[in-house]
């Protein structure tokens, strides 16, 4: 800000705390002539050449300042402050309705998993059904697992599969012999034993008729209605442990055949 003064008409720089200490009355530094430094104060300097500063003419009615920043309170306003009770605070959350965790329904919150784990259950099962289906030969013909299988079925009226092993049959004794009423036929008998700890099908069996330098001249093969004529004991086959002797009839090659041999499939 610039002020002038109005004897010597030298133009100065002041600030507002240089205008607050005598409420705008400075003494001029070059003529030491007294004045008031708001009459001719301005923010921005004419362009030169200029010979004085617009004056300002003193205002009839002082402005009124309405922006209060601060005002001290006195003693009394202070005494009727401390001696006023403080009002409650306000309880925003007064009308607030809050659950607690542990108060909650559990059977809301828990997911339903019975469903998750009857549908597992139920497919286990369905796999152990075709796994067992699948291995039902080696499982019955098992000696931990065949009784198992075997009761279990009982229980269930369910039909066990026949299994075949013809490596537990056991040929305990044959013969053979001239048929005697049939001409040109060979009755050969033998006698087998189930070793096995299951019900065996009847086996097929293969007979083989050489000649001397063991040449096999005549083959036969039998299936079981062949050479069993009682049909429950065809269908109940051969017990475990049990043993049975057998008939066959085969046609008699001549006397080339020397030998024979009894095999089972």
């Amino acid at each position: 800000m610039y002020t002038q003064c109005p004897e010597c008409l030298s133009v100065f720089s002041v600030d507002a705390r240089t205008l607050a200490q005598a409420h705008g009355f400075v003494m001029c530094g070059h003529c030491g002539a007294g004045f008031d430094s708001i009459a001719t104060l301005a923010d921005q300097l004419p362009a030169e050449p200029f010979t004085e500063l617009p004056s300002h003419e003193p205002a009839v009615e002082p402005p009124h300042v309405n922006a209060v920043v601060y005002r001290p309170r006195n003693e009394a306003e202070a005494e009727a402050a401390e001696n006023e009770a403080p009002a409650p605070p306000q309880d925003i959350f007064a009308d607030l309705v809050v659950t607690p965790r542990f108060a909650r329904d559990k059977r809301m919150d828990r997911p339903r998993r019975w469903p998750w784990l009857v549908a597992c259950l139920l497919l286990f099962l369905v796999l152990a059904a075709q796994l067992a289906w699948a291995l039902r030969d080696p499982l019955i013909a098992d000696p931990t697992t065949g009784p198992i299988v075997q009761e279990a079925c009982a229980l269930v009226h369910c039909p066990l599969p026949p299994v075949r092993d013809v490596g537990k049959l056991q040929l305990l004794a044959r013969d053979v012999q001239t048929h005697p009423t049939v001409p040109g036929a060979l009755l050969i008998s033998a006698t087998v034993r189930n070793d096995a700890a299951f019900v065996q099908p009847w086996p097929v069996v293969i007979i083989r008729l050489s000649d001397g330098n063991g040449k096999v001249i005549a083959m036969r093969r039998l299936n079981p209605y062949e050479y069993l004529d009682d049909t429950e004991a065809l269908h109940r086959g051969l017990a475990p442990g049990a043993a049975t002797a057998l008939v066959f009839e085969v046609e008699d090659p001549g006397h080339q055949a020397v030998g024979f041999d009894i095999g089972f499939e």
